[in-house]
């Protein structure tokens, strides 16, 4: 059995920050390298620095940026409340049309 755990850890913006920082202040040093000395896992690492790009607007073309992520998750919290409200008095059945 694997010592790691199956939950994954949560950092604070400020780390992330900070991470991301190192990484784009460090050209001659790889990913991998910066993420196994701040103790994260290289992917994670490559996910939040390509994530800053696209938020600064180097990403992709039709990359979302963390703003509109937040936004669409928002929308569709709302969407899934309004199809199925938490409460099963509330909810509204339809019939045939």
């Amino acid at each position: 059995m694997s010592g790691k755990s199956n939950m994954s850890k949560r950092y604070t913006a400020e780390f992330k920050r900070d991470a991301i920082a190192l990484v784009r202040s460090s050209p001659h040093r790889n990913v991998t390298e910066i993420a196994r000395e701040l103790g994260v896992s290289p992917e994670g690492l490559r996910g939040w620095v390509k994530q800053d790009r696209t938020d600064r607007g180097e990403g992709p073309a039709g990359a979302l940026t963390s703003d509109e992520r937040e936004e669409l998750r928002r929308i569709r919290r709302e969407l899934a409340e309004v199809k199925f409200p938490p409460d099963p008095g509330q909810r509204v059945l339809t019939l045939r049309g």
